[in-house]
């Protein structure tokens, strides 16, 4: 039988809301850009505005994909890209709001399952799902399951240090990978609009985003990376062979050697598909 999930993503630069069906069909979507400002309660209330704008749905529970970090299942979330909302109760909110089951997961991490289930991860066990975007994020599946940590964090990849003697990051560290190719970074450090950034600029984005896929091959032992986000697929080719020859030459163990760097699969479907499979994964346990 087939259910429906209402699928919620909360990102720097946009929230988006849909349905997607229990066989990974996205249905009505709508997106809209994220409100700037320090308001909690109205950047609450433009999300749940989105979620408003779709038609009357018999979702049986919703999935959010949100940028960390957060608390356990999103009881508290902290997106550093989105400073209205420190500590923010985002689960039971949006569970007082909508009278649905709210599971929460890091907006990474949610793209990382919907590729392993619907996009170019499919029916591999180990692998790295990552999003290079405004932010950096990742969630890092092993044997067949998506790695929670602690608090629910684990896969932090754009906190990994690629130039210890690098930029300043918003985690309070410096030279992390987020801090080095993001979107934010690129437009911090070029002082132009990262879509317009020179083949030099698209190169060493792309190299760093090797390097830390390389760590991460040779940490946990795994051989593929499938990258999304809107400046990776935005860059395209020329990021990915940047980043391809990175990790060749970096991941040189037996075991990381050959690991591979791929676009995601999924598109912009990708993180609403993503928060739709956090729910259905949830609901399974």
């Amino acid at each position: 039988m087939t259910q429906t999930i209402l699928a919620i993503d909360i990102g720097g630069t946009k929230l988006a809301a849909g349905m997607v069906t229990s066989d990974g069909a996205l249905g009505e979507h709508r997106r809209e850009p994220t409100p700037a400002g320090s308001d909690p309660e109205a950047l609450f209330a433009a999300l749940v505005a989105v979620v408003d704008e779709l038609p009357g749905h018999d979702a049986i529970a919703i999935g959010v994909g949100c940028g960390g970090p957060m608390t356990g299942g999103g009881t508290a979330v902290s997106p550093l890209n989105i400073p209205a909302w420190r500590g923010f109760p985002l689960r039971d909110r949006l569970a007082e709001q909508f009278g649905l089951p709210v599971f929460v997961d890091n907006d990474a991490k949610a793209l990382a399952l919907g590729e392993g289930w619907q996009g170019a991860a499919r029916g591999c066990a180990n692998y790295i799902g990552m999003v290079v975007s405004t932010g950096i994020g990742g969630g890092i599946v092993l044997d067949g399951r998506l790695l929670d940590g602690a608090d629910g964090n684990a896969g932090h990849i754009g906190h990994v240090i690629v130039e210890p003697r690098g930029h300043p990051c918003a985690c309070g560290s410096r030279g992390c990978l987020e801090a080095e190719a993001s979107g934010t970074a690129i437009a911090r450090i070029t002082g132009g609009d990262p879509r317009a950034a020179t083949p030099d600029v698209v190169a060493h984005a792309g190299t760093l985003v090797g390097r830390a896929v390389a760590s991460v091959a040779n940490l946990l032992d795994l051989q593929l990376a499938v990258v999304s986000g809107s400046v990776a697929l935005g860059f395209g080719e020329p990021f990915f062979a940047a980043a391809q020859a990175e990790i060749d030459a970096r991941a040189c163990l037996d075991f990381a050697r050959g690991t591979k760097i791929v676009p995601g699969a999924l598109g912009a479907d990708g993180p609403l598909i993503g928060a739709a499979r956090v729910a259905l994964v949830k609901l399974a346990a």
